[in-house]
Parts: structure tokens; C-alpha cells; sequence
């Protein structure tokens, strides 16, 4: 017996397959797995925090309209490629099919738990592709460290010692050639404010940050609630403006998964 194929699924779903579609994924669990930004939320330190002015009110003009001023990357958000090489892609060229993929988490929240400096290994991802087989090609690759959950606690989120240095976790450079590489990931993402553990960026070292994106792929930083999301089966949704030139903008993420 063949495979069946993709039109043949969609003629199984009715006159209107994607409608059907629809009502079968509205059955399913949808979780927000974006942070609520605000004026005071963590930022990295070379930032300025966000403010809002009211331009219109309700007393005076009987609508609301805000002006905010903050920096690209502010809470939950997509860093496009551009954003550390400037000859790749900004935010408007990213790909409305690129915002709709198969979720992946590898889930590292215990060893993280024993170690906050842990880094990602081939060894949990060989892990993963044995309990649940090969990733999928053009997956979005998210971190769960559960780090999330120290949000909204900006000292808590560094995790500084006494001398200034940083202890989160983080991705390796062997993992993420290996998921962009060879498994064709289209994006990834994680709970800390950065890519590179704290011990790295701690020395101002955003190296890995700048290997994914030099992939030409993007990335989410800043994600929540990837404790209430499956290893395997779920979609992701990344929105976000689109914005001409924009090397950063915060993201809304949400998956959803089974039941």
C-alpha cells in the first residue's frame, strides 16, 4: 500500500477541507506561549525599557490611541536574520509558511533544575529521536528549561553570582548544526533572554545567537509555557508585523496541541 497523499487527506476532510480542518484543530489545546510585556518586564541591559503616551483618550476624543516607543526585541519576539547579519532577511521577508510548523520541544527543565548553566547536548537529542523518531524537516525547535517561569523577575531571569556572572542555560553549537543542518529546522526558540548561556553573554559572547541566524532562519526568545505543550505533536503559530526592514518586533506564539 502507498502512502496516501496530500490531496487525497484533504478530499477525506469534505467539500471544505480546511474549514474542516479547523473545527478538528479547535478540539485541540491552545496555549499562549508568549509572555505579557510591560513597562517593567526583564530587557536585556543594553536596552531601555518601553513607555507609553496616550495620543487620544476617551474623555476628550471617545477612542484610545497609544504611542509606544521600545526596542524590537521587548518581551516575547522574533529575531529575523537580519538582525545580526545585515545582508540577510529582516522581518517583512520572512515567509507567512514559515509561521505555521510542527512543534518540537526538547525538554531539558531537570537538568537544568541541577545545573542552571546546562547546555543543550547531542546526547538529549539523540534521546528525543529515540523515543519519537527522526525530527521533522522544517520543525520549530523549542528549549524548554521551564526558565519561563521565573518571568516576571528580572534578577531571578539573569541569575547573576556575586561577581556579575550569569547562570542560565542554553543551546550548543553542535545542537543547533545538527537541527538546522541536517534536520532542516525552520526556526527554534527558548525561555531565556538569550541564545548563548549566561556564562557566554556574560562576556558579551552572543556567538550561537549569531550561528542561528546566520542559518538565514529566525528565532523566538522570551517563550512561556512550554511545560503545558507535548515533545511531539503539536503546531506552533508565530505572529508578528510586518515591518519593513525591521530587525526585531515582539511575537505573539501560541501551539496547539492534543488533547
Amino acid at each position: 500500500m502507498g502512502h496516501t497523499t496530500a490531496t487525497e487527506v484533504l478530499a477525506l476532510l469534505g467539500n471544505n477541507p480546511l474549514w474542516t480542518l479547523h473545527e478538528i484543530l479547535k478540539t485541540g489545546r491552545w496555549v499562549d506561549l508568549t509572555h505579557t510585556a510591560d513597562e517593567t518586564s526583564p530587557l536585556w541591559s543594553g536596552f531601555t525599557r518601553m513607555s507609553r503616551d496616550a495620543l487620544f483618550n476617551l474623555d476628550q476624543h471617545g477612542f484610545q490611541a497609544h504611542v509606544f516607543t521600545h526596542v524590537g526585541q521587548w518581551g516575547t519576539h522574533v529575531d529575523p536574520p537580519s538582525h545580526f547579519h545585515g545582508g540577510l532577511r529582516p522581518l517583512d521577508q520572512l515567509e507567512v509558511r514559515e509561521q505555521l510548523l510542527p512543534l518540537v520541544v526538547l525538554d531539558i527543565h531537570e537538568k537544568v533544575a541541577a545545573n542552571p548553566d546546562y547546555t543543550v547536548s547531542m546526547d538529549d537529542v539523540i534521546d528525543w529521536e529515540q523515543r519519537h523518531g527522526a525530527i521533522p524537516r522544517g520543525a520549530f525547535i523549542a528549549l524548554r528549561t521551564d526558565w519561563s517561569k521565573r518571568w516576571p523577575d528580572h534578577a531571578s531571569m539573569l541569575n547573576c553570582d556575586a561577581a556579575g556572572i550569569s547562570h542560565t542555560p542554553g543551546w550548543s553549537r553542535e545542537v543547533i548544526d545538527y537541527l538546522f543542518d541536517e534536520r532542516a529546522a525552520t526556526a527554534c526558540g527558548h525561555e531565556t533572554l538569550d541564545t548563548d548561556p549566561g556564562s557566554a553573554t556574560s562576556r558579551s559572547d552572543f556567538s550561537l545567537e549569531g550561528l542561528v541566524l546566520s542559518k538565514d532562519r529566525y528565532q523566538i526568545e522570551l517563550l512561556a509555557n512550554l511545560s503545558e505543550v507535548p515533545e511531539v505533536g503539536a503546531l506552533v503559530v508565530v505572529a508578528f508585523p510586518k515591518i519593513g526592514g525591521a530587525t526585531g518586533f515582539p511575537a505573539r506564539v501560541f501551539a496547539i496541541a492534543p488533547v
